[in-house]
């Protein structure tokens, strides 16, 4: 009695691990483990994030990743290229599930991975890790159809307690989305309080929401909710705070990773082939010790990287002017 009560409370995370990481059965698209295992993972994460910050600070060398909407075949494919924890650090930028097929999974793993190495694994929030979200775009769902809606309800719990943006080195700043109007210290993000859901506006809404446009200034977002911003609010965010980079997901992006604001912020979009309806390529952006950038680029079932010799990130010297002229087209970020 004692021994079930235990495992009903402290799952074996390795064995889930392994299990993931095989990944599905020939002929099968989905991986069954066992509700109650997955709840009590809901549960050990929770209470990891809770022990976190809202902003993080984050060291290099360092992963990241950006939206991967339930692609688990394309996470497995970024451990297999990049090395799985411990051996590799990632910072996850968020929207996990929804829209793929395999969101269970996918965030299975990824929590199970935060429970096993806390200071080597790091999971944003996304705007897709939302109750209304996820009643559309197919997250409940799935978890109704394979399970029961009291598991949703568990993940549910557990990513209402993620924090919301990261700092690397003091150097670069990443959250899901982007910049707010009314964010004008980071100490306004660690005084949030969690659990929480996504408001409708304000800085949390911002942070997971708005996207960087080519318009000046502040302008309402055609998505309905939150904002969008120009360059001209890249430089002064960037200034205020003394960063070098704005580092965010949220848009799908044909290469996978795309610069904007004169390379001063670069959105970075991890699933491949996006919902079996795009033709972009995904990404994930690594950061050395010496704070030299890395782009490894997955096409269909290929992988291209892009090295950036010269964009080491400097307190003295911006990001942006020691990028290699190679990059020197400026593309568009579509909405």
């Amino acid at each position: 009695m004692i021994k079930s009560v235990l495992h009903m409370f402290y799952p074996n995370i390795n064995e889930i691990i392994r299990i993931l990481e095989t990944g599905p059965r020939q002929q099968e698209r989905t991986i069954n483990l066992a509700k109650g295992d997955i709840q009590a993972v809901c549960r050990m994460a929770r209470e990891t994030f809770m022990n976190e910050s809202m902003c993080l600070d984050i060291s290099t060398p360092i992963c990241i990743v950006g939206d991967l909407h339930g692609q688990f075949e394309d996470l497995l494919r970024i451990f297999k290229n990049k090395g799985s924890p411990p051996h590799q650090r990632y910072l996850f930028l968020g929207d996990y599930v929804d829209r793929g097929k395999n969101s269970v999974e996918t965030l299975t793993l990824l929590l199970c991975y935060k429970i096993k190495y806390p200071e080597t694994v790091y999971l944003l929030r996304g705007n897709h890790e939302s109750p209304d979200l996820n009643m559309t775009y197919g997250f409940f769902d799935e978890c109704k159809r394979r399970y029961s809606t009291k598991l949703w309800k568990s993940f549910v719990d557990c990513y209402c307690c993620m924090p919301v943006a990261a700092i690397i080195s003091n150097r670069v700043f990443c959250c899901h989305g982007g910049l707010s109007p009314s964010l004008t210290s980071i100490d306004q993000i660690n005084s949030i309080q969690r659990p929480t859901d996504i408001p409708e506006t304000g800085v949390l809404c911002d942070l997971l929401w708005s996207d960087p446009d080519r318009s000046y200034g502040w302008n309402k977002s055609t998505r309905g909710v939150s904002w969008v911003f120009g360059s001209d609010v890249v430089d002064k965010f960037l200034v205020r705070n003394d960063f070098d980079l704005i580092c965010r997901a949220h848009q799908v992006v044909e290469d996978g990773y795309e610069f904007f604001a004169k390379r001063q912020l670069v959105t970075i979009f991890s699933a491949p082939n996006y919902c079996g309806v795009f033709d972009n390529a995904g990404a994930t952006m690594y950061i050395d010790c010496n704070l030299i950038i890395t782009f490894d680029i997955y096409q269909g079932r290929a992988l291209r990287r892009t090295s950036i010799p010269d964009a080491v990130i400097s307190g003295v010297k911006r990001l942006a002017r020691s990028l290699n002229s190679s990059l020197s087209r400026e593309s568009s970020l579509n909405r």
